[in-house]
């Protein structure tokens, strides 16, 4: 199995993590993963459910095996299942055990923890305008608490890109 080093784009919602996971694996010559919840429930007819959520992570983790076979030093996730965990945890009270197996047993992961600096644009699957500092600390805790490597990423524009790419350089050596 190959021991590429999956860079993982965390953090609240609105920060930039869609846009900066596509740019850097351009700047990096790496495979990505887009966001898996953002597929799954555009194409729900309904609001999402505790069960979907399950199923987002196990489609997580799923997705992370398959990265785990590419032919690159690095690959990039837009997100991984920290943000599932949060969002267990916020909407449901509750996280299912799996979450946290997958998160403690994880190897090679750098978290790239999107700072909420940015303005807040609206989105039909965007639910917390008003609490994103109080999120990207529980990010922040969470990173911290699997004891993974992680940077901080702040700016606007090419300066957040700029930072992203400084950020990752710097890890990578």
């Amino acid at each position: 199995m190959n021991k590429n080093i999956k860079i993982v784009l965390t953090g609240p919602e609105s920060t930039g993590k869609s846009t900066l996971t596509r740019l850097l694996a351009e700047k990096f010559n790496a495979p990505f993963v887009d966001e898996i919840a953002r597929e799954y429930l555009n194409s729900l007819n309904r609001k999402y459910e505790y069960n979907d959520v399950v199923e987002i992570a196990r489609m997580q983790i799923q997705s992370e095996k398959t990265l785990e076979n590419k032919n690159s030093p690095i690959v990039f996730l837009d997100t991984d299942l920290i943000v599932t965990k949060i969002w267990f945890l916020h909407c449901y009270g509750s996280c299912p055990s799996f979450v946290d197996e997958h998160l403690k047993n994880n190897k090679n992961v750098y978290h790239l923890l999107c700072y909420y600096d940015l303005p807040w644009e609206p989105d039909p699957l965007r639910e917390n305008p008003d609490i994103r500092d109080i999120l990207f600390e529980k990010y922040k805790n969470e990173i911290e608490n699997y004891a993974y490597p992680y940077g901080i990423v702040k700016g606007v524009g090419i300066i957040r890109i700029e930072n992203s790419i400084r950020i990752i350089e710097d890890f990578l050596r």
